[in-house]
Order: C-alpha cells, then sequence, then structure tokens
C-alpha cells in the first residue's frame, strides 16, 4: 500500500551524499534499482537522477515493522528512506560515485509500487531500441540517458550565459508561420477560421531573425524548435532544435568569432574540452577536392588524389570514357592493407555503389614491390609507376579508384575513406576537431527541377568578387556562407544575408522567381527592406547534434528525451494517428481512402 510523505522532505538526491556526510542523519528518495535480502539484512541500491546510493536495512536499527516493509521492496518501487550516513563496512564500490558510504535505514516508506518492467532500467542497455521508445519514460530512467539530458541542460545554460554576456537578446520567434517552400518539405497545420489555408511549422527562424535585424535589435538570438518533414538519420529527427542567432552591421569573421568563442565556452563548461582559437578554416572546393565532403572527417588522413592527368593516356576504358565525358579521376591511399582479402574489397565496392559509383577499381602494392590490380593489363609498366607514384604508394599499401563525373568521385571517396577508417579502427574517438568550411557555391543545378537552387536558402550574400558572375556564369558564384563541422557531422551553418533590394531581387530572378512569385512568398521581408535594413548575418547550430557529439552518442534519439523513430511516428503516444470526423469537418477537410498494402 503507497504511503504519503507526511511532511518529510528530502535532504539530498542520492548521488550526493559523500564522506562528508558521514555521522548525519539524511532523508533520500528515489527508485528501487535492486534489493538483496540476506537474512538478516536487507542491502538496497536506491537510485535517482544524482546516482545510485546504497541502503542498509537491520531490524535493530529500523525496527520490525520497516525491515517487513523493506522486504518486499522490487525494482522501480518509489521509496523514501531516512537514516544515517555511515561509512561502507565492506571493500569501497569504485564503480559509485557513493561507493565509500552506506546509509544505515530507520525508517522507510513505499511512496508507490511498480509493476515489473518490461526490461531491466540500467546503463548501457542491450533491449531493442523499439521497446526502449515504447515505453521511453522508463528508458529515461537509465543513468546514461540521463546523463545526456542532464548535459544537455548545462549546454543551454551555458549557451545562454555566453550570449548574455555578448549582448544577445533571446527573443522568440513565431511556431504558426506562412509556408515557403523552398528546401525541405513543411510540415502544414489546416485554420479553422480560414477554411482551406494552413500555417507551416518553422523549418527555422530564418526569416524572422532578419526581420528582427531589420528593426533593431541588433544581436539576437533563441533556442529554437524547428521542423522538417524530411527522411529521418541517425542525426536527424522530423522535430529538432537548433542555437539561433543573428548580428547586425557584421560580416563573416565577427559572426565566426561569436561562435568560436561560444563553442569554447559551452566545451569547457560541459565536459571540460579545451578548443584552441582559433579554429581552423577551409574553403568549400578545397574540402570537396581533399576529402569528396563538405563535412570532412579531419581526424585522420586519406585523403582524395586526383590522378586524372596520370591516367589520361592509358588504355583502362572505365578510366578513359570518364575523362572524355568531363569527368575525374581520383583515388585515395589505404597505407598498409595490400594483402586486403577480395572479399572484403567486394564488399568495399558494394558500398561504393550505394553512393553512386559504377565500381571501383583497386590497386595494391605487393611487400615484393610487384603490382596486383584490376585494370594492370590495360596499362604499361611506367604508367602504373606514375599512378602508384602520384598516390604516394609504398609496398604494402592498397589503392582504391573511382572514376566518373566529378560529384560522384567527390561522393564515392569521400564516403569510402570514412567507411574504410571506421573498419580500419584509424579515427580516434577522444579527439574533437573542429574546422569552418567556408566559400560554398552560392547555386547547385537540380536536375529535377531544371533550374538553379540555393544551396542554402535564397537570402545569402554572393562573394563581393563574384557578383559580375551572377548573370553570365551563376553556377560560378561563390557564397559568404559557412559551416561548422565536427568530426565530420555539420554542426550548424551561417551566412551573411542579401540586404540590398538590387541583389536579392537578381538572386530571386537566377532562382526562377518571377517579381510577383517572390512577392508572393516572402513579402513581408522584401517590404521590410525598403524600410532600413542593416548589413547582418547569422549562424544556427544543431543543438541535438552537438549533444550528440560530446556525449559520443551513436544516435540523436539517445539526446532527444522524447524522439521519433524513422518513419517519423512515435511509439509511446503512437503519434501520428487518425482524428475524428468532427474535428475533419471543422478544418473542412476530407480525407481520400488509403489502400493499405497487404502484408
Amino acid at each position: 500500500m503507497a504511503e504519503s510523505m507526511k511532511g518529510l522532505k528530502r535532504t539530498y538526491r542520492c548521488g550526493e551524499l559523500t564522506a562528508a556526510n558521514v555521522g548525519e542523519t539524511v532523508t533520500v528518495m528515489g527508485w528501487v534499482q535492486k534489493q538483496r535480502n540476506k537474512g538478516g539484512i536487507i542491502f538496497l541500491d536506491l537510485r535517482d537522477r544524482a546516482g545510485i546510493l546504497q541502503v542498509i536495512f537491520e531490524e535493530s536499527d529500523c525496527g520490525a515493522e520497516n525491515f517487513e516493509k523493506a522486504s518486499k521492496l522490487r525494482s522501480e518501487f518509489v521509496v523514501a528512506v531516512v537514516g544515517k550516513v555511515t561509512k561502507r563496512e565492506g571493500a569501497v564500490n569504485e564503480n559509485l560515485a557513493t561507493g565509500e558510504i552506506e546509509v544505515r535505514a530507520e525508517s522507510v516508506r513505499i511512496l508507490s509500487e511498480a509493476e515489473t518492467p518490461p526490461f531491466p532500467v540500467e546503463a548501457d542497455s542491450k533491449t531493442k531500441e523499439e521497446l526502449r521508445l515504447k515505453y521511453r519514460y522508463l528508458d529515461l530512467r537509465r543513468p546514461d540517458i540521463q546523463k545526456n539530458l542532464i548535459l544537455r541542460s548545462k549546454i543551454t545554460t551555458s549557451i545562454r550565459s555566453f550570449m548574455a554576456g555578448e549582448g544577445f537578446l533571446e527573443i522568440e520567434t513565431p511556431i504558426l508561420c506562412k509556408s515557403t517552400p523552398e528546401g525541405a518539405r513543411d510540415y502544414l497545420v489546416p485554420s479553422r477560421v480560414h477554411p482551406g489555408n494552413f500555417y507551416a511549422l518553422p523549418q527555422s527562424p530564418q526569416i524572422f531573425k532578419q526581420l528582427l535585424m531589420c528593426s533593431g535589435y541588433d544581436r539576437y538570438f533563441q533556442i529554437a524548435k524547428c521542423f522538417r518533414d524530411e527522411d529521418l538519420r541517425a542525426d536527424r529527427q522530423p522535430e529538432f532544435t537548433q542555437m539561433d542567432m543573428e548580428m547586425s552591421f557584421v560580416d563573416v569573421d565577427d559572426v565566426i568569432d561569436a561562435t568560436e568563442r561560444m563553442v569554447q565556452k559551452v566545451c569547457e563548461d560541459v565536459i571540460g574540452l579545451k578548443v584552441q582559437l582559433p579554429i581552423k578554416r577551409m574553403t568549400w572546393n578545397e574540402a570537396m577536392n581533399r576529402f569528396g565532403s563538405d563535412k570532412p572527417d579531419t581526424r585522420f588522413g586519406m585523403e582524395l588524389v586526383d590522378v586524372s592527368e596520370v591516367v589520361k593516356g592509358c588504355e583502362f576504358g572505365v578510366f578513359t570514357s570518364a575523362l572524355e565525358a568531363g569527368g575525374s579521376v581520383r583515388g585515395i591511399n589505404v597505407k598498409g592493407q595490400a594483402e586486403m582479402p577480395r572479399k572484403k574489397i567486394d564488399a568495399l565496392v558494394e558500398f561504393a555503389k550505394g553512393y553512386g559509383a559504377k565500381g571501383l577499381a583497386y590497386l595494391s602494392v605487393q611487400p615484393d614491390g610487384s603490382y596486383k590490380s584490376s585494370f594492370a593489363k590495360f596499362m604499361t609498366e611506367e604508367q602504373l609507376k606514375a599512378l602508384v607514384e602520384a598516390m604516394d604508394g609504398q609496398k604494402g599499401d592498397l589503392l582504391l579508384f573511382a572514376a566518373d563525373k566529378l560529384k560522384v568521385v567527390w561522393s564515392v571517396l569521400g564516403a569510402l575513406r570514412c567507411e574504410v577508417a571506421r573498419q580500419l579502427d584509424l579515427i580516434d574517438n577522444d579527439k574533437f576537431d573542429f574546422l569552418w568550411v567556408t566559400e560554398f557555391p552560392l547555386l547547385e543545378w537540380s536536375e529535377e527541377e531544371n533550374r538553379f537552387v540555393a544551396m542554402h536558402h535564397p537570402f545569402t550574400m554572393p562573394m563581393d568578387e563574384d557578383l559580375q558572375f551572377l548573370d553570365s556564369d551563376p553556377g560560378k558564384v561563390r557564397a559568404k556562407a559557412y559551416d561548422i563541422v565536427l568530426n565530420g557531422v555539420e554542426l550548424g551553418g551561417g551566412s551573411v544575408r542579401i540586404f540590398q533590394s538590387d541583389v536579392q531581387e537578381k538572386m530571386f530572378e537566377v532562382l526562377g522567381f518571377t517579381k510577383e512569385q517572390a512577392y508572393d512568398r516572402f513579402g513581408f521581408l522584401l517590404n521590410a527592406f525598403k524600410y532600413g535594413v542593416p548589413p547582418h548575418a547569422g549562424l544556427a547550430i544543431g543543438l541535438d547534434r552537438f549533444v550528440m557529439l560530446l556525449v559520443k552518442a551513436d544516435n540523436i534519439r539517445e539526446v532527444i528525451a522524447f524522439p521519433k523513430v524513422k518513419d517519423a511516428s512515435c511509439l509511446m503516444t503512437d503519434a501520428p494517428n487518425v482524428v475524428g470526423d468532427i474535428q475533419l469537418k471543422e478544418l473542412c477537410i476530407q480525407l481520400s481512402e488509403v489502400q493499405q498494402a497487404e502484408e
């Protein structure tokens, strides 16, 4: 039978007690981790968010009634214990922060009983994620998940402290917005009072924070909830949180400087990591050519090497046909792996095909200096030697090559170097390698839409020296855009914004919008620009990803209290779900029948 607290007040959390508390009578409350009845003595592990504490029940200390109650305790019962802190009589438990002490109970109250949970509430759970997420309220009791969420709270506290000290104002922007579909899909919300019309949930506060700059709030930030209806990955959710900022009267270096110092403070505050400033920078073009990625993992080498000039005269059709079509031939050197089994090489070929490759060419430099290759018969000894030298190949190295359109080659080798590094354990998981990637292309060509689309968004300022190419060669224009990368993951990004009306109109023209279309979508911003707009720039950092990386979690779901799964559903609440006909009628919505696929 559950009891009330009857005026009891908790004096400490379980994990807060130390040897300094020996001799004190304390009141602790929490969940029973486990109970061990040794006959005349009962050992209880009591758990709360601060940690685990061992409690000892002996009838001589707590009396027959309390000893009887303690004997009935099971996992996840919620109890209150009054007792005296003593030094452990047995060996110190090095695995517990409270391992030097224990509490000798004088009384216990059962505040809530519990059914047997569907899985053990313990760190490093081996329970399937689907079951854990169905019972997320139990999963959140696990010490490792609690540690992640506590650290997340510390991060936001540190961010707010830094931003306030730098003169930023925390301002909330709307959640119900106008749909401006230029990027990921919007989540739409039907309006009851405006039948047939819809709000959109914000993909970011982008337009509103620019309007705040127009309004004179020259330093804004927000811990903002954002929404994107897109396919999920390990580092992506349909609803996510970002640390959003915008600044007036600034350029690229000002935003980078503020962001670097904020990141430095957060890392030192929450995990004791000292980030050296300035963080190294690399242009987008250099990142793609060296690593095949605009978010390169620079904790290891294995950089891409362009061998197009070296192989252009050979008779290997895979190489020559790619070059004749305007493509490229590039490779990576997997040091010391010349003896990699053919089965593993074939698996790498299949992996590369998943990124658009038609195949992979390989050449291994044997310990005796001879070559073993999938294409050696199509090249002379001199050509092979020149190729190996270009790749800095040494005895024992395995060289892997991709030949295709440059975009495909980058994608294939960029992913392949990371996969090989993971397989060969070349990545230092204790290293935090920050990097700025700058000077992104302003635009990229969309085959699907047969037009240029903005690589970031349509308000990004071109590099001053590239403005001249907006009409003649739009694909050549670089943007004043910058991403901050951590260990091969895009942590966040931003840009200097267009604030001159003529440049903004030209940008919309290049993107294929008529003036009417531009004003239909973004008229409130363009009209605001007519009344005096300062130069401004900003950035957003993915808070969920930042926490994930700092706690070294494999999945973003481990640092979000109530995450969705891959199909954007919530296993715990069974959302999304059907709604009643009355609600649909109020919203003037009629559903077409959905044919369920047969099992």
